[in-house]
């Protein structure tokens, strides 16, 4: 009997160990550490999220950038600092502009595929992305080891069935112009965001969208 009660003891604690190896990470607070380039140089952004926020940070030639947004896209900011020219800006989106970059996303249908690998330590399975508005396709590579709050997301991935690992980031550039980016996240973890991330510093400049756009192409 003490010998059936050991095997059966030792049944659930593998059992347990096995379930416990295999269980999804949930995170509500931390960092993602995200690799990618622009114009040909490699950077590497640090998200700092919450459940209702998130802080991008990254550095682009002589600029710290940062870049802020809610959960809900109601508010977005691009916060500029370049030390060399003492140059501190916040620009603050307004609800239509906000609107306007929502709506030139792309709107994707997913076809998830047999094909896995591992990517920075995921067990990642691929889907198949096709943009309904140019039939272009994105091989996006997704991993369910992890969840993230909604916020962390990008918007046109939300119902994709997974975390996004490998993917494919789209943004309007100062000249109108849609870019893509190839990303392709290296590290999640929780820990937490430097006091003041998620805010604006009083001494920055607060400025429209269309004012950062002109110095972004070399106006004043």
């Amino acid at each position: 009997m003490k010998t059936k009660f050991l095997s059966v003891a030792l049944g659930i604690a593998l059992s347990a160990t096995i379930l416990s190896a295999s269980a999804q990470k949930s995170y509500t607070e931390g960092l993602v550490t995200i690799k990618t380039s622009a114009g040909g140089q490699a950077i590497e952004m640090k998200e700092y999220f919450r459940s209702d926020s998130i802080a991008t940070t990254f550095s682009a030639g002589p600029a710290n950038i940062k870049l802020l947004a809610d959960a809900n896209y109601k508010f977005f900011a691009v916060v500029a600092e370049v030390a060399a020219f003492k140059l501190k800006k916040a620009a603050i989106y307004t609800p239509d502009e906000i609107a306007q970059v929502l709506s030139g996303f792309p709107t994707f249908t997913f076809a998830p595929s047999t094909e896995t690998k591992q990517i920075s330590g995921f067990n990642c399975k691929k889907v198949v992305a096709t943009d309904t508005k140019t039939q272009k396709t994105y091989d996006i590579w997704i991993t369910n080891d992890i969840s993230l709050p909604s916020a962390v997301i990008e918007k046109y991935y939300a119902s994709i069935g997974g975390v996004p690992i490998q993917y494919t980031s789209f943004q309007k550039g100062p000249d109108g112009v849609w870019v893509s980016a190839d990303n392709t996240v290296s590290s999640v973890s929780d820990q937490k965001a430097p006091a003041g991330t998620f805010g604006i510093a009083p001494d920055f400049d607060k400025i429209s969208k269309d004012q950062l756009d002109t110095m972004s192409r070399g106006g004043q």
